[in-house]
């Protein structure tokens, strides 16, 4: 047999010019690189097994061909309008939307008038609010938002904490930091009759132990789904971080590594490393 190396295509100077034509990296297929967009008249693009795998992982979500119902999407992290593409176009995919993190609080401030003390507030994201509860309730598409919050008052693992649920509010001097114990069960009610679930950021501040079971919860919903047969995939980026920080990759259908290029994908764009690729 045979052992060939190939080096980290990212950092060769050809890159930015005339190079290789293909590649393997997913990550860099949202970069318009010469390793995935080749030279004029270069003979066949084609992808790697990695790549290969990404695609057909995420195909099972946004190829109506291959999308296998219910869908569920979980969306977390701080901003509405970091993820608003992802958020619109999962909503056109999904049969249910789990929003949780720090962007929940936005929804909860604008769509229901929560008090959310000193928790994230995305004031640009704020007019999404109503357009995208609107378009959802319009498809039918079910939104889930936690009902309940562990609160801190300083970014950091070891301190005093409360939980508060909806009716309460978030008092002024204290922020929410993760789902709380209602959330939990709530949110996953459900996920493991899904088909399909896609994860796409976390529910709390998961690199600190008191504040991570949120997301803790939500993988080990999605784990549970791949082994009663369904498929979870989980997207990269922080998504990956906290699958890795429970060693769940093994225990879910996907996990992947193209961070950027996943969430682009999950917003309906065509990379130009893929767009460029031949079919063969």
């Amino acid at each position: 047999g045979s052992i060939i190396l190939l080096e980290n295509l990212r950092w060769n100077v050809a890159e930015e010019g005339k190079g290789i034509d293909n590649g393997e990296k997913f990550a860099a297929t949202e970069e318009e690189t010469a390793a995935f967009l080749g030279d004029e008249g270069s003979d066949a693009l084609v992808a790697g097994l990695l790549v290969s795998k990404e695609l057909d992982a995420f195909s099972q979500v946004l190829d109506a061909s291959k999308v296998e119902r219910p869908l569920t999407a979980i969306v977390g992290g701080a901003k509405i309008s970091d993820k608003i593409l992802v958020i619109e176009n999962l909503i056109d995919q999904a049969d249910k939307l789990i929003l949780c993190g720090g962007m929940a609080y936005t929804f909860l401030k604008v769509g229901f008038g929560m008090e959310i003390g000193k928790s994230l507030f995305d004031k640009n994201g704020a007019d999404l609010v109503p357009k995208l509860m609107e378009k959802a309730k319009a498809k039918g598409v079910e939104i889930v938002l936690p009902k309940d919050w562990l609160c801190g008052q300083e970014f950091k693992n070891d301190q005093p904490t409360m939980t508060v649920k909806q009716e309460q509010g978030i008092p002024a001097d204290w922020e929410g930091m993760d789902s709380g114990p209602q959330s939990m069960p709530s949110q996953s009610a459900g996920m493991p009759c899904s088909c399909v679930t896609v994860m796409v950021g976390w529910a709390g501040v998961f690199e600190f132990d008191t504040f991570s079971q949120g997301t803790k919860s939500l993988l080990e919903a999605v784990a549970e789904l791949t082994q009663k047969g369904g498929k979870g995939i989980i997207g990269g980026g922080d998504s990956a971080t906290a699958a890795a920080k429970w060693n769940m990759e093994d225990k879910v259908h996907f996990v992947s590594t193209g961070g950027g290029a996943s969430l682009e994908l999950l917003e309906g764009k065509v990379l130009p490393g893929i767009e460029a690729l031949d079919d063969a």
